[in-house]
């Protein structure tokens, strides 16, 4: 039986000052808490219905009604678990890295992990004031990838301005992606849903590059993950 105490914990887990409070986030759903159980995550508490993670010493069965109690999804599914938030380790720096300034959509961002999983990057890399990659909107949508991901926050500009790489941001008025010349080892930026790259960040951009529109379509932009796919794709095409 799930405690008030443990209701109470779970739920505040929702808010990001209470996962950096605790360090802890949850994840539900079978092959989400099996990706996380399988990788260098640490659980903390495992909550699951009877037949599910038998071999998982650290669990506590529980009915549906209260899973329904603890869950953060219209449908509660098989399971849910708290792992514990590790520490950012510094990583080699090689190929393509990906950064976003400001993105505030989990499920953008859950995609753009899950879209650094698929193409093998290594490093996902967010403004301060980007969505917390542990919300639980942003792991379910990343479907186990930021186990695979290093996602870290930093200063945007400073980080920029330490590295040596050419920078390409994706702006509506750039050159066509499939006109430029795309090198291996690059920086490719993309902005906020609404507003886009941000000034002091643009001024760090030393390509500009674009999607171009085919037809006569009055559709203004393109969704920030499905951009993020087309260009990553072809940096990683040539």
């Amino acid at each position: 039986m799930v405690s008030k105490s443990q209701i109470k914990l779970i739920t505040s887990l929702n808010q990001k000052k209470y996962r950096q409070q605790h360090g802890l986030f949850v994840v539900e759903g079978i092959k989400g808490v099996e990706e996380f159980l399988n990788s260098h995550f640490k659980l903390h508490s495992l909550f699951t219905m009877e037949g599910f993670f038998d071999e998982q010493e650290n669990k506590e069965h529980v009915s549906e009604n209260e899973l329904k109690k603890i869950s953060f999804l219209k449908t509660p599914q098989k399971a849910l678990a708290i792992f514990e938030i590790p520490k950012v380790s510094k990583t080699e720096k090689k190929g393509l890295q990906l950064v976003v300034d400001d993105l505030r959509d989990p499920g953008n961002l859950g995609t753009l992990i899950r879209l650094c999983d698929w193409f093998n990057i290594e490093n996902l890399v967010c403004s301060k004031q980007t969505v917390d990659c542990y919300n639980p909107k942003v792991i379910q949508a990343t479907m186990g990838s930021i186990t695979r991901v290093n996602v870290i926050y930093t200063d945007l500009y400073e980080y920029l301005k330490a590295e040596d790489l050419p920078v390409y941001g994706a702006f509506m008025n750039g050159v066509s992606v499939y006109d430029a010349v795309l090198p291996k080892e690059a920086i490719l930026i993309l902005g906020n849903e609404a507003n886009g790259i941000s000034s002091e960040i643009e001024n760090a951009v030393t390509h500009k590059i674009s999607i171009p529109q085919f037809g006569t379509s009055t559709t203004e932009s393109l969704n920030v993950a499905i951009a993020g796919a087309i260009l990553v794709s072809e940096f990683k095409r040539r």
